[in-house]
């Protein structure tokens, strides 16, 4: 988790900017005034966000535990936890 603590500033910044853009969602979604296409595309900014934010994660964690380690079982191991995290992702 070294990798995560290193960028931690980074990540912290996305998820204050995701948690802001939510927030904003939320407030529209309470207006009787709010307009349909304001409030997709407030729907879609949230959605990139946090596929932006896992795509820095996974970025790091691939580096860190897949591509680092010199042991070829380790690096597999670490592999399959990507699949996992992969196929989770993807539901």
């Amino acid at each position: 988790m070294a990798h995560v603590q290193s960028q931690r500033k980074a990540l912290l910044a996305r998820v204050r900017r995701m948690a802001g853009q939510v927030s904003a969602l939320e407030t529209s979604l309470q207006s009787e005034e709010a307009d349909c296409t304001d409030v997709l595309m407030q729907a879609s900014a949230v959605r990139g966000a946090a596929h932006a934010l896992l795509m820095a994660l996974l970025d790091d964690h691939l580096q860190a535990h897949v591509v680092s380690p010199e042991d070829p079982e380790e690096r597999a191991a670490e592999a399959q936890v990507l699949v996992k995290l992969l196929r989770a992702y993807g539901r």
